[in-house]
């Protein structure tokens, strides 16, 4: 499920790359690799212990990612079928034929969790040794890999799953804008071609289903002199295709679990009316007309993330999906919650091993359950541990999200001060509602507002001034004007 994308441009040393800095040691960030981390890292990369017999190198896959990526978890190969229908072949990065569990990269990749994004740099999960050379899908080298091939029919829906490991070797490291341009020319290959046509496919029967992608742009803060200034990156259609091999995925590994009776599931309840509600009021504060009778998964598919508002609107949905955890399963005991809201079927994380800590072990369940074996004491005895685990790696990772949105945000303003906006109450505290949130409609900031005498009128238009941006402290705050 997609997060806020931060980027900053401009020099290191200024005032917001400072705080910055200062953010990763309040939130007691992980900083180097131990020693002995690192040193299973380099002696693994040069030998890993499990390499498959089965050499799938002829296959020319090929990675869609950011161009300057270099920690890629998957690569792909899309061909059509004999008599109608398409081949998914989908090679995800075997995290798990370096990391030897309880061993020093194991205990490590536990206490961390998941690789942490900033704006100006990443804190990796596993070593770069491996995260962006020995395990990573790079092009013009032979890499373990877990290769799972999907067949789907003429509409898009999956019929046959099969997951193994093998070798894999990929041809060609591409990225969305060059992909987009190759499909819009005509010029790309059929495999490549291919990419939106089952993309499209996927993304009907995703709407079909109920299901939501939010297609959250990238924001981008860029340094003018002494000030900051906040741009909208929209995604690319191809991203979203490229998403949906993802998800497609993730689907067959949560039915493949289901059956086997052993697993772990990314599950989502539905959200609650308050949620829904306050995301109607950000919704009017922003000037987005979200009718009654117009369902939330409706509403999405309708924005175009290339409007300033309609990409502020798409940020603040990703807080409908904080309720989303991870669900273990043994011996049969399917769990009463199977799905996820926003999928709208059940579902698991299995595609991003190099950057999330849970994705290695549902691989390893997969690869049991299609080949109709029991799967290894070491992933079914870490199931029990795995969600409080991804918790705690997720409430990190959101508080850095959060952590930098406030920075941003008080970089954006620290030169305004005194000045007046006009906001919307999108929020307000239930005993005490002179203190609430309100959303600025320009610059898309949300903050908290109090030192008002009377109730705040939720959901209402209202002149506000800004008594503090500090970098610094990573804090913005209004009062009523």
């Amino acid at each position: 499920m997609p997060r806020r994308h931060l980027r900053v441009t401009g020099a290191p040393q200024a005032p917001l790359g400072a705080a910055l800095r200062d953010l990763r040691t309040k939130l007691d960030v992980p900083g180097e690799f131990p020693p002995d981390v690192r040193a299973e890292a380099s002696r693994v990369a040069a030998d890993p212990p499990r390499t498959p017999s089965r050499d799938e190198t002829a296959i020319p896959f090929f990675t869609v990612d950011p161009p300057t990526s270099t920690d890629l978890d998957q690569a792909m190969h899309l061909s059509r079928r004999p008599g109608g229908g398409y081949r998914v072949r989908y090679a995800i990065a075997d995290v798990a034929a370096f990391v030897t569990p309880g061993g020093a990269l194991d205990t490590e990749a536990h206490r961390r969790v998941t690789t942490l994004y900033f704006p100006d740099e990443k804190v990796p999960l596993h070593p770069t040794a491996l995260s962006e050379d020995a395990a990573s899908l790079l092009p013009g080298r032979t890499r373990p890999a877990v290769l799972w091939t999907i067949d789907l029919d003429p509409d898009g829906r999956a019929q046959r799953t099969d997951v193994v490991r093998a070798l894999v070797r990929s041809r060609g490291k591409l990225d969305y804008a060059g992909v987009q341009q190759a499909i819009d020319d005509a010029s790309a290959e059929e495999p490549v071609a291919l990419l939106r046509d089952i993309g499209r496919l996927r993304e009907h029967l995703e709407a079909e289903r109920g299901g939501i992608s939010l297609h959250v742009p990238e924001q981008e803060i860029i340094a003018r002199e002494d000030t900051y200034e906040l741009a909208y990156r929209a995604p690319l259609p191809a991203s979203s295709w490229n998403a949906q091999i993802s998800l497609l995925t993730g689907m067959a590994a949560a039915d493949l679990m289901l059956a086997a009776g052993t697993g772990i599931l990314r599950t989502l309840p539905t959200a609650p009316d308050g949620a829904v509600g306050r995301l109607r009021h950000t919704a009017k504060a922003l000037g987005i007309d979200w009718p009654h009778h117009l369902p939330y998964s409706d509403l999405i598919r309708s924005l175009d993330p290339h409007r300033p508002h309609h990409a502020a609107f798409l940020q603040e949905c990703t807080t409908l999906l904080r309720g989303a955890g991870y669900t273990p399963f043994t011996d049969g005991e399917r769990p009463p919650l199977t799905t996820h809201a926003a999928v709208a079927a059940p579902y698991t994380h299995c595609t991003a091993p190099l950057r999330r800590l849970v994705d290695r072990y549902a691989s390893e369940l997969c690869l049991a359950a299609c080949a109709g074996q029991d799967p290894p004491g070491w992933a079914v005895e870490a199931l029990a541990a795995l969600p409080e685990e991804m918790a705690d790696g997720t409430r990190r990772a959101n508080a850095v999200e959060r952590g930098c949105v406030d920075l941003v945000e008080a970089a954006l303003l620290r030169h305004r001060v005194g000045d007046l906006f006009d906001a919307y109450v999108v929020d307000v505290r239930e005993k005490e509602r002179t203190v609430g949130t309100v959303q600025l409609p320009e610059p898309a900031v949300v903050a908290p507002i109090e030192g008002g005498t009377t109730a705040l009128p939720l959901g209402e238009r209202l002149r506000v001034r800004l008594t503090q941006a500090d970098p610094g402290r990573a804090r913005v705050r209004f009062a009523p004007a």
